[in-house]
């Protein structure tokens, strides 16, 4: 059952304690030595120098808009209020935001222009704030948080990663997002090794789902079916198996819980460099997604994303 302390934003009570304050100091002084994600690239992104996932001092958004291909607890009928920053720290060479993640693709924007964007999207009457490959970006997120919540700021924010996250980045996050939206990619270290050169994935990814559903428990909605704080995870199908379905939603429902919701998703082509790889050089069969989604139900994943696929013809 809903209280009034589910429906509130999370980050209100932050702001009027200090604690996001304290938060954004911790966070700026890590970018001296970049230990933000699991790569632990320790540059100093302060003085312009790049690690693995190329962001420097200011994050670089690809796009903002209201978004109607997310979850439907997401969606309602103004969309998500998407914002997709550029760059990534897991660089999938599958990755079907190519251009942006492995191109550079989009423009800097300050603390201020953020909380602008984040306004704007709430005041066309988006759901949420949906940060999309927020990872790199935790310190200028949390600054353009402050500023937004001082002009109005109100709807829940959604942290939408590929699941690299470090857990102590994530503890930065505790009290501030209301909603965790991660990826599960990979069961297998050595499929992460050979698409994103990321062999402890697997592991890094299960303490971090854990620590978000530490924060945030389950999806509660409201009476309109709208998301306002809990874990949503996503798992995109691979061809052949190589995602690892079965063990992943294991982990969720043994791990986590069973009442996880879980959006199973179809939309797999050969981006970016798979078309040189087996068995990532060929679209998802429409046999595969549909073995995912039984699998989920036969491991006990009792909330499923509605299934709005597309299939395309290669």
């Amino acid at each position: 059952m809903k209280n009034n302390n589910q429906m509130t934003p999370k980050y209100l009570h932050g702001f009027e304690t200090g604690q996001l304050k304290e938060r954004i100091k911790i966070a700026r002084r890590i970018l001296a030595s970049c230990e933000l994600c699991p790569r632990m690239c320790r540059v100093n992104r302060l003085k312009g120098v790049l690690g693995v996932c190329k962001a420097a001092d200011r994050a670089i958004v690809s796009s903002y808009q209201a978004h109607f291909g997310e979850e439907a607890p997401l969606v309602g009928r103004h969309g998500s209020g998407t914002i997709f920053f550029t760059n990534c720290n897991l660089r999938c060479n599958f990755c079907q935001n190519f251009e942006i993640s492995h191109g550079g693709e989009g423009n800097p924007v300050s603390s201020e222009g953020l909380a602008e964007a984040m306004l704007s999207l709430q005041n066309t009457g988006c759901h949420n704030i949906n940060f999309v490959t927020p990872t790199h970006v935790v310190p200028q997120i949390l600054e353009s948080i402050e500023i937004a919540i001082s002009n109005g700021l109100r709807v829940p924010l959604v942290y939408n990663s590929s699941g690299y996250d470090r857990v102590e980045t994530l503890k930065l996050l505790d009290g501030i997002i209301d909603i965790y939206m991660p990826d599960f990619k990979f069961w297998d270290s050595d499929a992460a090794r050979v698409t994103c050169q990321a062999p402890d994935y697997p592991e890094v990814a299960r303490q971090a789902i854990k620590e978000m559903h530490r924060q945030v428990g389950e999806l509660v909605m409201d009476d309109k079916g709208l998301a306002v704080r809990g874990l949503l995870v996503r798992h995109l199908v691979l061809p052949k198996g190589l995602a690892g379905t079965r063990e992943i939603m294991k982990f969720i429902v043994r791990s986590i819980s069973p009442n996880t919701y879980v959006n199973i998703m179809s939309q797999y082509r050969p981006f970016g460099n798979a078309l040189e790889m087996k068995p990532l050089n060929t679209p998802l069969p429409i046999e595969d997604f549909r073995q995912a989604t039984e699998v989920a139900k036969e491991e006990g994943v009792l909330r499923l994303d509605p299934p709005i696929r597309r299939f395309l013809v290669w």
